[in-house]
């Protein structure tokens, strides 16, 4: 049968697409069903969501109707199962109960990828990932002596799971997917061999199927479901974004990298709406207006710098400082989420400082925000881009105007956040031409954000948090529809003596050149850290990686057009062009950038050499030695300044790679 339910000798089946989707037996029911009895804790964005279920019961009992299962014990209706062409809906019957845990069918063997965007794992097999948006945490293992600190300073360590962006879609390497559209909190556990074991903290909810005959189709077609991303604009392509958190004086540490010879796309100022002193570092005033005692005759700087073909970024986030004059605005006009024991406004700390979070639930406040901050305040003073930054932090225990649920709104949050911020491109006829970029999401963001960034990384090379948990991220998330993905080039976490060395900032440069944006941060402690101007070795060093970066935008403007056309991410995991090879299934640490680049990143410190997996059956040549190499696995050199890069020889792009080594 090629879709729908049937009958056994000792249960039902679900088949789609000609798979077997769910197996239900008296031993192995596809529905446990509870009542809930959550406990949820925040600490500045970090969470500790506990839940004491009770009630439990696991109905056997089950009666084909049609396209519905009914579910059953000795007590009458539990559930239904209702199958409709690609989407399977559970329904709880019993009233109070509202805790889903549902099992999928797994074949033995199969692979699992998913989960929005993971830092630590890209095959998901063995864990369980819980769905919630939130801070990923600093050290993100808790066998570190960094983690337990951080976990002990307000529960701000995390794990291998917390990320900024997760979403509940599975893909599977029987080329299948499964999404389940609940918007409240999740988690999807592979821990079992036997089953794919969705929990789910609602009475209903709908799972959302897709099959394919390889991943390439089925990447596709989540693409198509949830919303495809315009093209990145030439300038964001063609250079790198230098960030600089000085001032006015950063006008001029730019003069400096441009006389080194650096490929020069934009100037990122996220100090733009001024800086406050804080224990963790130099952070921002959040009061989204130009500070003009920090940066003088601003309109006028990004106007000379836009006469040179550079553009001026900025930073923003859904929240208002309640000493800034924004909050008073704000507050006038209803525009924060309150507390639910009265009318005042929910305030959040964020770290020595409390902020009003703006309520995107109110359609007066998301035009607001949209034309008075991000249109006024930057549009129309030609910023040409900025970090989005935040969405994570919605409490759970607010008031919002449209009377929903927090706990049910939380994860929405990032998407309604990158809603208003397309909104305000659009209304300044800038979609395609400004680009802000965003490390919260969930489900439905791939429709508004243009571009992710992966977070706050460690200033370090470790397991769970430093410079190779990028690769991950851009993977993992590309496979959910998301085109464009990238990191701050340096990294940005740098807390208990934790500081950027020499060879960090070589090899993240060294990753970043081959990634669709190219950024530098100075990081939440600039003073002191390294930056890529404060020596002549650094400075080259990042100038070299941005004129590789720039030398690739013709390749990377086919990419551009793959995703608007395809659906397909700029950086691939290597089984997405060769799925017969299933020991390419978890490789994490190398990816293909687009089918024709293949990048293996030094992410470990003090490596000189690196092991490669070429795989296929075409020729590859080294980009910066110009060794060829046959289809196989390899120990490459690889001392700093020549990451293993390797083009295929058959390439329409053969000649542009040829001249990566002299740039």
């Amino acid at each position: 049968m090629e879709s729908g339910f049937t009958g056994t000798d000792e249960g039902f089946e679900l088949h789609f697409a000609g798979r077997l989707f769910l197996s239900h037996r008296s031993a192995t029911p596809v529905l446990t069903m509870a009542r809930g009895n959550p406990a949820v804790e925040m600490i500045r964005g970090n969470f500790r969501i506990e839940d004491a279920p009770f009630g439990s019961i696991a109905p056997t009992d089950w009666v084909i109707d049609g396209d519905s299962v009914l579910l059953s014990d000795r007590e009458g209706p539990a559930a239904r199962l209702t199958f409709l062409v690609n989407a399977l809906t559970v329904e709880l019957l019993r009233a109070d109960y509202d805790r889903i845990h549902f099992n999928c069918f797994a074949e033995p063997g199969e692979t699992v990828w998913g989960g929005g965007e993971q830092m630590s794992y890209l095959a998901l097999n063995g864990r369980a990932f819980p769905i919630w948006t939130s801070e990923p945490g600093v050290g993100r293992d808790k066998t570190t002596d960094l983690t337990q600190a951080m976990d002990a300073a307000g529960m701000a360590g995390g794990d291998y799971w917390t990320t900024n962006y997760p979403q509940p879609t599975f893909l599977t390497s029987r080329w299948v997917a499964v999404h389940c559209t609940t918007e409240a909190y999740s988690v999807l556990d592979f821990t079992d061999p036997a089953r794919h074991r969705v929990e789910v903290w609602a009475a209903a909810t709908t799972f959302e199927l897709f099959a394919a005959n390889g991943p390439l189709d089925l990447v596709g077609h989540l693409s198509t479901r949830f919303g495809r991303q315009p093209p990145l604009p030439d300038w964001a392509i063609g250079g790198a974004i230098v960030g600089l958190k000085d001032g006015a004086q950063s006008f001029d540490r730019l003069e400096r990298f441009i006389a080194a010879g650096t490929a020069v796309a934009g100037l990122w100022c996220e100090d733009w709406a001024g800086i406050r002193e804080t224990s963790f570092g130099r952070r921002l005033f959040w009061d989204w207006r130009r500070d003009n005692q920090r940066f003088p005759d601003l309109p006028q700087r990004i106007a000379r710098l836009a006469a040179r073909g550079i553009r001026f970024l900025a930073y923003a986030n859904p929240y208002l400082a309640n000493d800034g004059i924004l909050y008073e605005e704000a507050l006038e006009g209803g525009h924060f989420c309150l507390r639910q024991d009265g009318d005042e406004v929910y305030l959040v700390d964020f770290g020595e400082f409390d902020c009003g979070v703006i309520d995107f639930t109110r359609t007066e406040t998301r035009a607001w925000f949209a034309e008075k901050v991000l249109g006024r305040e930057m549009l129309d003073i030609g910023i040409a881009g900025w970090m989005a930054d935040f969405g994570e932090y919605l409490p759970t225990d607010v008031r919002l105007a449209d009377g929903s649920d927090p706990m049910e709104a939380h994860n929405r949050w990032p998407v309604l956040w990158a809603e208003v911020n397309a909104m305000a491109l659009e209304s300044r006829g800038q979609t395609g031409e400004a680009v802000f970029f965003m490390r919260a999401g969930f489900s439905g963001v791939q429709a508004h954000c243009p571009l992710l960034w992966a977070g706050d990384q460690s200033v370090d090379f470790t397991r769970h948090d430093g410079i190779g948990t990028v690769i991950t991220a851009a993977l993992s998330v590309g496979l959910v529809g998301n085109a464009y993905s990238h990191s701050d080039c340096g990294g940005y976490t740098s807390l208990l003596g934790n500081v950027r060395t020499t060879e960090l900032m070589h090899r993240w440069c060294e990753l970043a050149a081959f990634a669709p944006v190219m950024r530098s941060h100075e990081g939440n402690r600039p003073d002191e850290n390294l930056q890529y101007d404060s020596t002549p070795e650094l400075l080259a060093c990042f100038a070299r990686w941005s004129r590789v970066h720039a030398h690739l935008a013709p390749y990377v403007r086919q990419l551009c057009t793959e995703a608007c056309t395809q659906g397909l991410p700029a950086q691939r995991p290597l089984f997405l062009h060769y799925p017969h090879n299933s020991e390419l299934y978890s490789v994490q640490n190398q990816y293909l950038y687009g089918a024709d680049l293949l990048v293996a990143p030094v992410i470990d410190a003090g490596a000189v050499s690196r092991s490669v997996i070429l795989p296929g059956a075409s020729e590859w040549t080294h980009a910066f030695t110009g060794e060829h190499y046959a289809p196989g696995q390899y120990t490459i050199p690889a001392p700093i300044g020549c990451p293993p890069v390797f083009y295929n020889a058959n390439s329409a792009f053969a000649a542009l790679f040829e001249g990566l080594a002299s740039q």
